[in-house]
């Protein structure tokens, strides 16, 4: 993926171009607080140029309801965030985080591409019926064999990649979350595979700071898999997943040197579904 002449924002410097927060949500996920307005401040306080509202996609099936809008909710979720879009920096765009699981097409295929988003992140949170990042289930990891349960999340994620729908992956690594590992060995066999994929797919993936406020302690996903996927030249993202004001940017300096310290020149940035490459700041 190169810079393109219609870049709107090669030319401007790093200094100029401190890194966008592509992973916000709204009340209208049902488990977020804050306006819309005031993530905007937020970010604009930390001079953060881009927001992306990303909240979790509705989806008519009963799909994990209790963790998303309504498809009644979508008009409303666009008006809010609308309502916040002007010249004025922060910018702020309109995504959705888009959970793949088995069926989940016969919906998303026609109906992402019927709304004007600028993003769509595609994440998995489930595993047939286990919420296995969500806390009321976690006692399940106690009678589940790890190494077995991160085999079927990544043969969903490489699902994810398959049906072309999404413009990056959310959180890789999101099993970790209570701290639930597979040997390194086995992780690498599982993941590069989807790695493969992404790269031929031109997919991008996210670095999201929220693993540091998580059991786990880690950026999702980790030092390891960031580098794999920047030997693929995978475009980065960069997201704070915040479910408050005060999450916005949360931790970016961290997330920014696990980017240096992988190899990554370069981030992106994305607007009406095209990606656009972008150098990465030295600091945040």
């Amino acid at each position: 993926m190169n810079l393109k002449k219609d870049n709107p924002y090669g030319g401007r410097s790093q200094k100029e171009n401190p890194l966008p927060d592509y992973h916000l949500h709204t009340v209208l996920c049902n488990h977020a607080e804050g306006e819309v307005s005031d993530y905007r401040k937020a970010a604009g306080a930390l001079g953060i140029p881009e927001i992306c509202f990303v909240d979790h996609a509705p989806n008519p099936d009963g799909y994990d309801p209790r963790h998303r809008m309504k498809l009644s909710d979508f008009c409303d979720y666009q008006e809010l965030v609308d309502a916040e879009m002007d010249q004025r920096e922060p910018h702020v765009l309109l995504g959705l985080e888009a959970d793949y699981y088995n069926g989940c097409e016969t919906f998303l295929e026609k109906w992402l591409v019927s709304h004007a988003l600028d993003f769509v992140l595609g994440s998995v949170h489930y595993i047939e019926d286990w919420g296995f990042d969500n806390p009321d289930d976690m006692q399940v990891w106690n009678s589940v064999d790890i190494t077995d349960t991160w085999h079927a999340y990544f043969q969903l994620v490489e699902k994810l990649v398959e049906t072309g729908l999404f413009d990056a992956v959310g959180h890789l690594d999101i099993p970790k979350k209570f701290g639930h590992r597979p040997a390194e060995e086995e992780l690498i066999k599982m993941v590069e595979p989807v790695l493969d994929k992404m790269a031929m797919a031109g997919m991008g993936m996210e670095l999201n700071t929220s693993g540091l406020r998580k059991p786990v302690g880690e950026i999702y996903p980790s030092p390891l898999i960031v580098s794999l996927a920047c030997e693929r030249d995978i475009p980065i993202c960069f997201g704070s997943d915040a479910h408050s004001p005060a999450e916005v940017g949360k931790d970016f300096p961290a997330a920014l040197q696990m980017a240096h310290n992988a190899g990554y020149k370069n981030y992106f940035r994305i607007k009406k579904r095209k990606k656009y490459l972008v150098p990465l700041p030295e600091t945040f």
